[in-house]
């Protein structure tokens, strides 16, 4: 799978799964747009710029800079192929009941509502060059309610369910819509949270990145509004 002369837009560049999906790319030969909410963040997970690599601070929840961040990607790199939706966010410990509006916003909103901008800033462009993929990123857990994470799965139900109705949208104008549903990866946030699990059970972010950079191949081209599940032995 060759990435070269093409340009992938990862959201959530700086996180454990950002990281590895941006190194599949690149080591593919792609050009990245990596967009992160802190400079700190960015600065701390790459060593800067160079001829195929832009990073770019945006807060996803303002539509307008998202907009101009994606326009600043397609002018300096010529287009956007790929867009892999990385960036999310996970709560738990609230019952459905005794959920907070706090709550409810924070994962609606880093979880969809990102995903939203995201896509009204990719689309339009992937169209006017005549096609592309975008890859979102939901999670085994959405599949079924589960105690203390209702609003997690609601959210990520939401983004499985988009993912659905823009492929079918998408389809004819040769934009696959695609999404991975991981349980959990393996990250140091979650062998600190877990540290009796056994984490060889889980999900290696670059194992992910590689089911993400197949969807986003041209191997995948028949592939529509696909929810893939990858969990590991878990």
């Amino acid at each position: 799978m060759e990435f070269s002369g093409r340009t992938v837009v990862v959201t959530g560049a700086a996180g454990n799964l950002g990281r590895a999906v941006a190194a599949a790319f690149a080591a593919r030969g792609a050009s990245l747009a990596l967009l992160d909410r802190t400079d700190e963040l960015l600065r701390r997970a790459y060593s800067g710029e160079d001829a195929r690599r832009m990073l770019r601070v945006v807060d996803l929840l303002d539509a307008a800079a998202t907009d101009r961040v994606f326009a600043e990607a397609s002018a300096r790199f010529g287009r956007i192929d790929v867009l892999a939706n990385i960036a999310g966010g996970f709560h738990m410990g609230e019952a459905v009941h005794e959920t907070s509006a706090a709550t409810w916003d924070f994962l609606i909103d880093t979880n969809v509502r990102t995903l939203l901008h995201a896509v009204r800033a990719a689309v339009p462009r992937m169209l006017a060059a005549g096609g592309g993929k975008i890859v979102n990123v939901g999670a085994a857990a959405a599949l079924k309610g589960a105690a203390q994470m209702g609003a997690y799965v609601a959210a990520k139900c939401a983004v499985i369910r988009l993912t659905e109705s823009m492929a079918l949208e998408l389809r004819e104008k040769n934009v696959n819509v695609n999404c991975v549903l991981p349980s959990i990866i393996d990250t140091p946030q979650n062998r600190a949270a877990m540290p009796d699990a056994d984490p060889r059970r889980w999900v290696a972010p670059e194992a992910l990145a590689d089911v993400i950079v197949f969807l986003a191949s041209d191997a995948a081209r028949a592939i529509h509004g696909a929810a893939v599940p990858v969990v590991g032995l878990s």
